[in-house]
């Protein structure tokens, strides 16, 4: 909308009073605009844009902004999404200074390597090459922790050198304690060494819940022979890999197979708002309806669902840096003390849990915060799930 200082009143009043992304742009058009995002839209364009107060050092715009854009947005995490794509566009060398970007933690599997080792990272490396990368994690500190505890179960190398394997090399610590096959002296052959590799990518791949099944099995087997002793030293190892697994966030996945549903709150009434995530690519938002005039009683909340689902187009493959501005947004929501909305991610097969995500729109739009109790399958004896079940 056109700004003239001698219509602010009713311009003010036309705005609404909600959170939105706004931009302020003057007559110049080689000036700089001004972006921003608030809670309350018309209370901070009457700060920027109402009658200067002399006594004051705040900013006032009233004499330079012409023109007025504004999103209405229904969250904090729409808000922070819309004001990231808006900037990068306006500003696309300087956006990342102001939006202060944090990365998020991954651990890299370095297949590329001729001797594969993984590491934590923060960057993102070229689409060409075999590398997988495992995330997003909240801290640098806990995405260590999680893979060095996870390497002390395979004997997988840790030194990060390009090995050019010697007989003569004496070796280091992790090869005298047993605990790397010490492809550095030829302590194994590359056929072994690669089983070993694959048995580490298949344990960060199933969130370790390969090993878990490894480690079950051969205890089973040991216990069925009567090697008791056997069964009792696996049985200790199934035992120190459950809290390793307990605290692996929901959302840490192989990022190639990274695929979530976010729902948030709306700025239109009696709806959510959808946003996708593939790949680690955000895109969204999509408004969701809870009571539609467009569909039938009998269509139920899953197939629509479903299909707000199946109408996000396939995610694209993003340049690096901007795949990792992406899973910054997402890291800064999800392990957010208090967050607004709530994730679910697809299974192995890109599957979602319909049944869960229909209760959780019902407490996304009721404001309610989701409990341990929520997770559970709630169903009635037709094996319908109400919207209001909790």
């Amino acid at each position: 909308m056109d700004f003239t200082p001698e219509h602010d009143v009713e311009i003010f009043a036309a705005v609404p009073a909600a959170p939105a992304v706004f931009l302020l742009r003057g007559d110049d058009a080689q000036a700089e605009p001004y972006v921003g995002k608030t809670a309350n839209l018309r209370r901070r364009l009457q700060r920027l844009l109402g009658p200067v107060d002399e006594r004051t050092k705040k900013l006032n715009l009233r004499d330079r902004v012409r023109w007025i854009e504004y999103s209405p947005t229904g969250s904090d995490f729409e808000s922070g999404f819309v004001l990231y794509k808006i900037l990068r566009t306006t500003f696309p060398k300087t956006y990342a200074n102001r939006l202060r970007f944090r990365f998020a933690p991954l651990v890299k599997l370095h297949l590329e390597n001729e001797y594969a080792r993984a590491s934590v990272t923060t960057r993102l490396g070229r689409r060409n090459t075999p590398a997988l990368y495992y995330g997003p994690f909240q801290s640098r500190i806990a995405a260590e922790k999680f893979m060095n505890d996870s390497l002390d179960f395979f004997k997988m190398r840790r030194c990060v050198d390009d090995l050019h394997p010697d007989p003569k090399f004496p070796g280091c610590i992790y090869s005298e304690m047993k605990m790397c096959l010490a492809p550095c002296f030829k302590g194994c052959t590359d056929e072994e060494y690669s089983t070993e590799v694959g048995r580490v990518q298949a344990y960060f791949d199933s969130g370790g819940e390969s090993l878990s099944r490894e480690f079950s099995a051969k205890r089973d087997a040991a216990s069925t022979s009567l090697a008791f002793e056997d069964a009792a030293a696996l049985h200790v190892r199934v035992e120190k890999l459950k809290p390793l697994l307990g605290q692996l966030p929901e959302i840490v996945r192989r990022l190639d197979r990274l695929t979530a549903l976010i729902v948030q709150p709306c700025q239109q009434p009696d709806s959510v708002a959808f946003f996708h995530v593939q790949n680690g690519t955000i895109t969204g938002p999509a408004v969701f309806c809870i009571q539609s005039a467009e569909h039938t009683k009998s269509q139920s909340m899953e197939s629509r669902v479903s299909a707000i689902l199946d109408s996000f187009p396939p995610a694209k493959a993003l340049p690096s840096l901007e795949t990792m501005e992406h899973l910054a947004l997402l890291k800064r929501w999800y392990y957010r003390g208090s967050r607004v909305g709530e994730i679910f991610l697809a299974d192995d097969k890109n599957i979602f849990p319909m049944r869960r995500i229909v209760r959780g729109i019902g407490r996304v739009l009721r404001g309610e915060k989701r409990d341990d109790d929520a997770a559970l399958e709630i169903q009635r004896s037709d094996g319908s799930v109400p919207l209001s079940s909790s």
